[in-house]
């Protein structure tokens, strides 16, 4: 049968065998297991017997055998297919031995639409050829050779497949046995520089169609170009600075003064503009500025409302536990049964487990809060020490009631033990195995509360190590700001004597080393200063600290009354080869002693 042309036309055995040969034909009918039947319906042989045809291995046939009726049998997909006869005009196909392997082909090159065809009859023509081989599929060009071999060139690359399905068939010219009328057929995969062309064509085909299919895809799924920036003008330049007024268009309307700076745009006539636009711009930031210190705010109130609920919840958990330990003790636990005191011993330990938990969390949150400090902190050292004194007292308290509550879960574990022990003896042998486990269990937790207990008392020793490191930080500080008071104390007065004597101190300016009222107002100040800086400090170091007093001071006129000074201030030099550095000091104690 034919399928849209493309199938290859398939007949049974028997239609059209040629009648050349009578006992041919009567012997192939008995081995089928058939009454041998000439043309016109008269036995061939008269005294044949069906059954002998059982002799051959072959059931006799009958009309509901497979291959006879109307609808073959189904195949089942592990069998191989079996190959029938081909029957055309000019020729006849047979099939091979199904048993042999299939004959071998090389390797298919890419695009292949050429096959070769070998063991061609010597009288075969390529009519004979175009007869065979078009039930494959069209056919364009076919090369035949003088030495029974061929190639054809089919339409498309399914055919080839078609045609390889004949390699193998003995193909016989009409009815004739002549050995020039008769071959084997050898079906093979042909290379061909056209085949490969119009391959490589296609792939390249295939190719373009790919990467514009790839482009379409990248630009769907590319983010849309942001609009063009407008050029400058009067008007664009007064719609600019409205948007830099709003909150939610000043992005846009940055991005544009941006571009338009970059462009050049500013000149002489539109410097006024820009610099309009530009102290919107700045003044944009005093509003992000408000908007972060809101958001801190919501946030700081977040913080405290979760530490309050936590603090709340910690002391919940505290309560719930010490019911437990009151329900551990002997008075209350005698009278629970043994199912109760465990599942009360279960409840407590994970109520202590979760209030530990917590309580890590509460501290966590308070030792974030110490360590940030606040620029007004650094500022003033003695309030940074308060809070920090305040923190650890607290800490301190808190790991004081933290022991104690290990204490108490410490006398509960023990008295748990002892009322073990006391049952022990009681109870029976089945019951041993269970309590030695317990007993185990305790003690381990017993450990492991004893090492938590030595941590807690550790940190609580480092503690107070800190805390007396902080007094006397603190005590260091008071005696510092005491002796800056005195200092100062003592110049003040010096002005004043120098102001209700103003006649007799000029006399003995003239003859001191220090010559003016100014003079006089700048070594004290720079006395005070070098005493708090007892390592010396650099003549720039000095100057830029006594500029900020007045600015018309300069560093050679300090550095020569520093000079004559030498009982008061003393320069030394300090560090090796290129860190070299000259540091003045405060010396007057000493040069007190001298004078």
């Amino acid at each position: 049968s034919t399928d849209g042309g493309r199938n290859l036309s398939l007949e049974s055995i028997p239609m059209g065998l040629p009648m050349s040969d009578p006992s041919a034909w009567a012997t192939a009918m008995n081995n089928l297991g058939m009454a041998p039947m000439g043309m016109t319906g008269q036995p061939l042989l008269p005294d044949f017997d069906p059954a002998l045809g059982m002799m051959t291995g072959i059931p006799p046939i009958n009309p509901m055998m497979p291959g006879l009726g109307i609808v073959p049998p189904p195949i089942p997909p592990d069998m191989p297919a079996v190959k029938e006869i081909i029957h055309c005009k000019s020729c006849t196909l047979f099939p091979p031995n199904p048993h042999l392997p299939p004959p071998a082909t090389r390797e298919r090159p890419p695009g292949c639409k050429t096959v070769f065809v070998g063991g061609l009859p010597e009288n075969g023509t390529e009519q004979i050829i175009m007869e065979v081989f078009e039930q494959c599929g069209e056919v364009i060009a076919i090369r035949k050779s003088k030495k029974n071999f061929c190639h054809i060139r089919f339409a498309e690359e399914f055919m080839v497949d078609k045609a390889l399905y004949l390699s193998g068939y003995r193909i016989r010219l009409g009815s004739s046995t002549d050995k020039k009328d008769t071959g084997r057929l050898h079906v093979d995969f042909a290379q061909a520089r056209d085949d490969l062309y119009e391959w490589e064509c296609k792939q390249r085909m295939l190719a373009r169609e790919e990467r514009h299919r790839r482009r379409l895809a990248e630009e769907r799924f590319r983010p849309p170009s942001p609009p063009p920036v407008v050029h400058y003008s009067d008007h664009e330049c007064s719609v600019v600075a409205e948007k830099l007024k709003d909150d939610t268009k000043f992005s846009e309307a940055i991005q544009t003064l941006l571009t338009w700076i970059e462009r050049g745009e500013v000149n002489r006539r539109t410097a006024n503009n820009f610099y309009s636009m530009i102290q919107s711009a700045n003044s944009h930031i005093r509003r992000l500025v408000n908007e972060k210190a809101a958001h801190e705010k919501e946030m700081e109130e977040a913080k405290e409302k979760f530490k309050l609920a936590l603090s709340g919840i910690l002391v919940q958990f505290e309560q719930i536990v010490a019911v437990y330990h009151s329900a551990s003790k002997q008075k209350a636990w005698d009278h629970f049964t043994k199912a109760q005191r465990k599942n009360i011993s279960v409840w407590c330990k994970q109520a202590e487990e979760i209030r530990n938990i917590h309580n890590d969390e509460l501290m966590g949150i308070r030792r974030e809060e110490e360590m940030e400090m606040s620029d007004e902190e650094i500022e003033d050292p003695a309030e940074m020490k308060e809070t920090e004194e305040s923190a650890l007292v607290s800490q301190v308290e808190a790991l004081k009631e933290e022991n104690d509550s290990l204490r108490w879960q410490l006398d509960a574990y023990r008295n748990e033990v002892e009322l073990l022990k006391q049952e022990q003896g009681k109870a029976s042998r089945d019951e041993d195995t269970t309590k030695e486990q317990q007993m185990k269990l305790l003690q381990q937790a017993l450990q492991g509360m004893q090492k938590h207990l030595l941590k807690v008392q550790e940190e609580y020793k480092k503690r107070e190590a800190e805390l007396e490191k902080v007094k006397e930080d603190k005590l260091k500080i008071e005696t510092l700001l005491e002796n800056l008071k005195e200092q100062e104390s003592s110049t003040s007065r010096v002005c004043a004597c120098s102001q209700e004597k103003e006649c007799p101190v000029e006399k003995t300016l003239s003859n001191s080393p220090v010559r003016s009222e100014r003079e006089v107002l700048l070594v004290g100040i720079i006395s005070t200063f070098l005493h708090v800086h007892p390592f010396g400090a650099s003549i720039e170091y000095i100057c830029s600290y006594l500029q900020r007093l007045d600015s018309k001071i300069c560093t050679a006129e300090v550095e020569v009354l520093m000079t004559r000074l030498h009982n008061t201030f003393r320069q030394e030099l300090s560090g090796v080869g290129a860190s070299l550095e000259k540091r003045w000091k405060f010396c007057g104690f000493d040069g007190l002693k001298m004078t």
